[in-house]
């Protein structure tokens, strides 16, 4: 019993293993070699995954912008204009600001991180597996020291790498928007305000506290919900291929369950992150 259970434990985490690659003293390492490296470890498969998903999304937008007919559209054509309409009409009741760059942005952001959940529905053993079989044959590897995770939203490095991009956008549009003292004055004279100076004075530190929780608190919810999401789901998908011969049925009913799951998480990032922009360039009182 103890053996099928430690099976099943290293057989889940090899597949929540990210590939890694970093530097040592004795040159470039990989994967278990990389333990000990500290900070500057890179998660290939992630880095991999994620920059290819990204270039698909723009390959796709390119060819269907290149193809645009003002007459009969093309199916391509029409799916992308609906979601190209979908962002927009959500930029514009969500963000009371003015910038040409929050549609394209929430656009990229909603494609994207939707391209990279969706990865989430591909059998979670079939690339792992042609990953060691290319590691072992090529490379001379032992199959089960070759990890590939190919959801980048299961990795907590991609999800707050994204959020601190939103959350630097955050600080860029509230300093040019109400300029370096009126960013500081929102920090320090809100949300507790005296008309008495000396009060005020005392009130300043407990302003900074909580504006400094609430500005970050922002950015980390964005990267800790979709994690956290994704996580659990692939989690899921591979408790079920484990139970063997009877998986598919189950599989099936998961994956139809996991396609809102994977939308619904990109839409709420792209929402959260236009409040957040619409939040930072608003005029404080």
């Amino acid at each position: 019993m103890a053996a099928e259970e430690l099976t099943l434990q290293s057989h889940i985490q090899h597949h929540l293993t990210n590939a890694k690659m970093c530097s040592t003293e004795n040159g470039i390492a990989f994967n278990k070699a990389c333990s000990e490296a500290g900070f500057w470890t890179w998660h290939i498969d992630t880095l991999a995954w994620s920059i290819g998903l990204g270039i698909l999304f723009l390959m796709i937008f390119r060819s269907a912008a290149k193809k645009a007919d003002t007459g009969v559209p093309g199916k391509l054509q029409c799916f992308i204009e609906m979601i190209v309409e979908l962002v927009s009409d959500n930029v514009r009741d969500t963000f009371h600001g003015k910038s040409k760059l929050i549609a394209p942005l929430a656009l990229t952001i909603f494609v994207w991180v939707f391209l990279m959940n969706l990865m989430d529905l591909v059998p979670v053993d079939f690339l792992p597996a042609f990953a060691g079989w290319v590691g072992a044959t090529f490379f001379g590897m032992d199959s089960h020291d070759v990890y590939m995770k190919i959801v980048p939203t299961t990795d907590l490095n991609m999800t707050v790498g994204l959020a601190a991009g939103v959350f630097l956008l955050m600080i860029g549009y509230a300093i040019r928007m109400k300029g370096v003292l009126g960013f500081i004055k929102e920090l320090t004279l809100h949300p507790f305000h005296a008309s008495n100076p000396f009060v005020q004075a005392l009130l300043i530190p407990f302003n900074l506290l909580l504006e400094t929780i609430a500005l970050v608190a922002k950015p980390f919810s964005l990267a800790l919900r979709l994690f956290g999401n994704l996580y659990a789901g692939e989690m899921i998908f591979i408790l079920i291929g484990a139970i063997g011969l009877f998986q598919l049925p189950l599989h099936f009913v998961w994956a139809v369950f996991h396609i809102l799951v994977i939308i619904l998480q990109a839409f709420v990032f792209m929402m959260l992150t236009i409040v957040y922009l619409s939040m930072a360039s608003a005029e404080s009182h």
